[in-house]
């Protein structure tokens, strides 16, 4: 179901003009929502957005914006779960290349409450899709962020709670979930 967002918002795949709004989108997520900021083992792919998801036809970057500023962020590469941390089994099941990794679902808090998530994660799944090689959609979210674990839960299927395995150390809720290929 399509859930358009509420205007004044553009969503659209992000071009080079959109990649340092998108990059500060990312990094005050990093800093403000999830408490540890930048880190390089993790984040590799928000310091290099244009060759991430620019410049692979099968990676796609969107942004919603509200006049002229990136307000929100999703995007999907051809990756699965990298092992480790994640428990093999789950970088087995969901392999990079055939596996469609749904990242960077983020929206500055004041534009929160509009349907922005919903409609990136949409689109994005529409793009999966309509690209050939892809079998599954994939994401993990740390649900100790706030509404975090209640969205996915109300698009997604959980695939594994690893809550208590700490694979990303104390303060990280991670929760592993699969998207239905539409």
């Amino acid at each position: 179901m399509n859930h358009p967002p509420k205007p004044p918002y553009t969503v659209r795949p992000a071009g080079p003009a959109d990649v340092e709004g998108a990059r500060r989108v990312m990094l005050d997520t990093f800093y403000r929502d999830f408490g540890y900021g930048y880190v390089p083992a993790w984040h590799r792919d928000v310091v290099e957005i244009g060759s991430t998801y620019l410049d692979d036809p099968r990676h796609l970057l969107l942004v919603a914006v509200h006049g002229d500023r990136v307000v929100a962020t999703t995007g999907i590469r051809s990756t699965g779960p990298a092992h480790p941390p994640h428990p093999r089994w789950l970088a087995e099941r969901y392999p990079p290349g055939t596996t469609a990794q749904l990242v960077r679902v983020y929206v500055s808090p004041e534009h929160r409450r509009h349907g922005l998530a919903r409609t990136l994660v949409e689109r994005a799944c529409a793009f999966v899709a309509g690209t050939p090689g892809y079998d599954s959609i994939y994401l993990h979210t740390n649900v100790d962020v706030e509404g975090a674990e209640a969205f996915w839960r109300g698009m997604a299927k959980e695939i594994f709670d690893a809550r208590t395995t700490g694979e990303h150390g104390p303060g990280v809720g991670t929760v592993h979930f699969e998207i239905p290929l539409p």
